[in-house]
């Protein structure tokens, strides 16, 4: 393709191939050329359909932008009229648009709300591109796009990417069958063909010990816990020992219950399980965060408290548990122990490489902001705080979120150096254009394979990588770890049959029929 200024790997070619004659879903790691696929492909649909449109859509502003400039940047100038649709651009500017675009780069919901609108249709699309397609799934604008594509498009191609489609096969094939997918094709890091183009990546769990002041704690939270438990079976609402998602499915039912009719029993359990869920959140933070994080909890629930908020908060705050438990936190005279490892890994690894450049992941904003605070007390750090737009402080407003602006600025230093570790919230987990990392550090495990997979895209590219977890002993850590590998496993499994299952000739059959 002369009109492409970059050469297709190997790879990258067998799985054009495929894209060129099917819709077809890619699934391949983080930084190994899903958006050349998009190029290649795009090129040869727009040669072939030159009086037709070719749509890319990603699901959020900073990523789709990232892809515009991309094929801007990679293809000819003036090569064809590309166009940027955001929230911002009003919708009759964006029908204006679209008349005369040939490219058009969107959200997934400023299409889905100009199709309700019938500003304009899905006909003269010769190409549809979903990057982060494991999204289409319920709801997601995707969803809404891809059925009107189905039913529009004259000359229909899809092309599906994603480095992670979902954790069992029975997500992957709903992503499937909403799209209309009628090929696979899927590489890992160990594909033979894209084994040589990326460097290794050394995987270590690194594991510290509950301590016995915490656990004194914990004991005191779980009684109240507990105590709530045994109310809401009594209540005959829940039955056996429940999940943070079943009490919160609970909490849904019965609040949908109480708002078509009142009933005691049924308001009383409401309270009952507002206080489990909070007791929960107070517990996953002492267990697997920061003490500083744990006790800005326990302080904004007396705030609640003596704001008279919530009926619920201010009984939890009398109980003589949670007392003892907050007092006991005043007077700890220790942080976490994986925050106490984590100053020691990073440490270690600025004294070997100065020139090293770490992203730390961890799930709530008060821990990222501890840990860029207790890293930058360390000569050679500097760190700062890398999370999304809401605002969410515990009442102390002080970890409000980064406009997109502000994320792209802060990319731009840690590419510079200016700054050289970057603590992340989950948005650095998708799509941005972060720069390859020395080393990614999960503060916490997490439940999911899609999120692990592409946090630990951010390494081992161009050069050898770490991927470091750290995890409590004896805390829903090291649950939460089993659960991420088990749904890794099974991923991958899945994704072998499915693949299997559109490979067959009886596929190729049932396909034509239709």
């Amino acid at each position: 393709m002369k009109e492409l200024k970059l050469i297709p790997r190997e790879y990258q070619s067998a799985i054009y191939k495929t894209c060129e004659e099917k819709d077809c879903l890619v699934i391949l790691p983080t930084g190994t050329g899903k958006t050349l696929l998009a190029l290649m492909l795009t090129i040869q649909r727009f040669k072939s359909y030159p009086l037709q449109k070719i749509l890319i859509l990603a699901p959020t502003k900073p990523l789709i932008e990232q892809h515009f400039e991309s094929f801007k940047k990679n293809l000819p100038e003036d090569w064809a009229d590309m166009q940027l649709f955001t929230g911002k651009t009003p919708a009759t500017k964006r029908k204006e648009i679209w008349e005369t675009a040939e490219f058009i780069f969107s959200t997934p919901q400023c299409i889905s709300n100009d199709l309700k609108k019938e500003l304009y249709k899905l006909d003269e699309v010769s190409l549809l591109v979903f990057d982060e397609c494991h999204r289409c799934l319920k709801n997601y604008a995707y969803n809404f796009v891809a059925q009107k594509y189905k039913l529009q498009a004259t000359n229909r191609r899809v092309l599906a990417l994603t480095a992670s489609p979902g954790g069992d096969k029975k997500t992957i094939q709903e992503v499937c069958n909403n799209l209309g997918i009628e090929a696979v094709e899927i590489r890992t890091r160990e594909s033979p063909d894209v084994k040589p183009y990326l460097q290794e990546l050394e995987f270590e769990k690194i594991e510290v010990d509950f301590p016995s002041d915490f656990l004194e704690i914990k004991l005191l939270l779980e009684k109240i816990y507990n105590r709530k438990v045994s109310e809401l079976k009594h209540r005959k609402v829940l039955f056996g020992y429940p999940s943070k998602t079943m009490l919160l499915k609970v909490q849904g039912k019965l609040m949908s219950e109480i708002k078509r009719k009142k009933d005691l029993n049924k308001m009383l359990a409401v309270s009952a399980t507002a206080t489990a869920l909070k007791i929960s959140h107070a517990l996953t933070l002492l267990e697997t965060q920061t003490i500083s994080s744990f006790l800005a909890y326990l302080k904004d629930l007396f705030k609640q408290s003596a704001e008279k908020k919530s009926k619920s908060v201010q009984k939890l705050t009398k109980m003589p548990e949670f007392a003892k438990a907050f007092s006991l936190t005043q007077v700890l005279n220790q942080e976490h122990p994986k925050l106490i490892k984590l100053k020691e890994i990073v440490k270690t690894q600025f004294e070997k490489n100065p020139d090293s450049k770490i992203i730390i992941f961890a799930q709530f904003r008060e821990t990222v902001r501890t840990i860029s605070e207790e890293l930058n007390k360390i000569p050679q750090i500097k760190a700062d705080n890398f999370v999304g737009q809401a605002i969410k402080d515990h009442g102390k407003g002080r970890t409000t979120g980064l406009k997109q602006k502000e994320q792209k600025a802060m990319i731009e230093k840690f590419k510079s150096g200016e700054i050289n570790v970057l603590v992340a919230t989950s948005i650095a987990e998708e799509g941005l254009d972060i720069p390859e990392v020395s080393e990614v550090i999960f503060y916490e495990p997490i439940p999911s394979a899609i999120r692990k997979i592409q946090r630990a895209g951010r390494t081992a590219r161009l050069s050898k990588g770490k991927l470091k977890i750290l995890i409590t002993k004896k805390t829903l850590d090291e649950t939460f770890h089993y659960v991420a590998q088990n749904k890794e496993k099974r991923m991958h499994t899945a994704i072998d049959q499915i693949k299997k299952e559109f490979d067959s000739p009886f596929k190729e059959i049932q396909h034509t029929l239709l």
